[in-house]
């Protein structure tokens, strides 16, 4: 009789061991309802102010790459020495042909101030004073041709040295020493400025037009032309420009219009070309749903949250999402502003309509340590 209470009791223990488990316990947070400055999403482009392709503007051999490729270099410094022995040469040909005119020019004059004493003695011809008055007017012209020739040599010889035009970053050494440049045609190197840059963005058509009532109706304000830009790697929006252009027309192919807006670079975060996620003031305050981004699942194409009702059930609900408010992801439709969502334990959620035990916290304090700290008293 003993043997078989005993084997009775291990029957029954087993029993109660392979009932239901408890629910899990989860991290809750009621929908947060506020008043928040309402912003437009676009992607932009970044781009150098100045992009400066750097072409030689006299021909010859490279005698030096004066540079660092990939370095900042400022406006005015040598980048290329082009090899200056012909112009040299030529220069010191001009000014000799300089100085032969300026001495025939001496001669001419001594000439025809001798030709005006002359002339009223009778002793010369008023043909032969006209000749001699010519030659010094033609000797003084080619003292000017040959000044010309001079200054355009020194501007050839000046042209040897290749100097950035702008201040920024150079690209690297496309002709390096001993190659042959030609003027005006062999790409050298290219350089770009660096602080500021420009961001690129279009913005659609209804956008466009609601920015231009809002400013009919004086209610967008110089203040309202700031843009948040936030680069891939980045989160949230760190960095602030303001636009500066907007262009005349709207693109009539994809109904856009082109914006551009100034960013502060002198850390250098900036490179041209990047793409960047650009934030524009949309218009005025306006009443949001915002919930804790890493509530929100993605289903395919679908985006869900699961909300504990009444019955301490998990129930799922889709849901369109929108921009991001101080940390927290606006909703757009599909909740409620009494709504409790999962922000802690989805992993525990198997199922839609799955009982949980939910420990509240608010929204805004859901991604703070706080949140495992109350799951884990319950």
């Amino acid at each position: 009789l003993a043997l078989l209470l005993t084997v009775t009791g291990c029957n029954g223990e087993q029993a109660s061991s392979g009932g239901q488990p408890p629910p899990p316990e989860v991290v809750v947070a009621q929908v947060l309802s506020k008043s928040v400055q309402q912003w437009d999403e676009y992607t932009g482009r970044i781009t150098a102010i100045d992009t400066v392709e750097l072409r030689p503007r006299a021909s010859g051999y490279v005698q030096r790459v004066a540079y660092k490729e990939g370095q900042d270099v400022k406006q005015g410094d040598l980048m290329f020495q082009i090899d200056p022995r012909p112009y040299r040469a030529a220069l010191d040909n001009a000014l000799a042909q300089l100085a032969r005119a300026r001495a025939a020019k001496r001669l001419e004059t001594i000439r025809n101030t001798r030709a005006q004493s002359l002339i009223h003695d009778d002793a010369i011809s008023h043909e032969e004073l006209d000749l001699r008055r010519a030659a010094q007017e033609q000797s003084a012209a080619d003292v000017q041709a040959a000044e010309a020739a001079v200054a355009t040599a020194k501007l050839n010889l000046s042209f040897t040295e290749v100097r950035a035009p702008v201040s920024g970053r150079a690209s690297r050494a496309l002709l390096t020493v001993g190659n042959l440049a030609t003027a005006d045609e062999t790409l050298l190197t290219t350089v770009v400025s660096q602080n500021p840059m420009y961001v690129y963005f279009d913005a659609d058509e209804n956008s466009y037009l609601r920015y231009k009532e809002q400013e009919r109706k004086s209610e967008r304000t110089a203040q309202d032309n700031a843009v948040h830009v936030g680069l891939a790697n980045e989160i949230g929006y760190p960095h602030t420009g303001r636009v500066d252009f907007l262009d005349t027309q709207v693109n009539p192919t994809i109904g856009t219009v082109r914006a551009r807006a100034v960013l502060p670079n002198a850390d250098r975060i900036f490179t041209p070309g990047l793409f960047a996620r650009v934030q524009f003031v949309s218009g005025q305050k306006a009443q949001v749903l915002l919930i804790d981004d890493k509530a929100i699942l993605t289903d395919q194409d679908r985006k869900y949250v699961y909300a504990v009702d009444r019955d301490g059930k998990a129930q799922r609900k889709d849901i369109v999402s929108g921009g991001m408010v101080d940390g927290l992801r606006v909703v757009q439709s599909g909740l409620a502003p009494d709504d409790r969502i999962v922000v802690v334990g989805l992993q525990k959620i198997f199922y839609p309509g799955m009982p949980v035990i939910p420990a509240e916290v608010p929204m805004d304090k859901s991604s703070t340590p706080a949140a495992p700290a109350a799951m884990a008293e319950k």
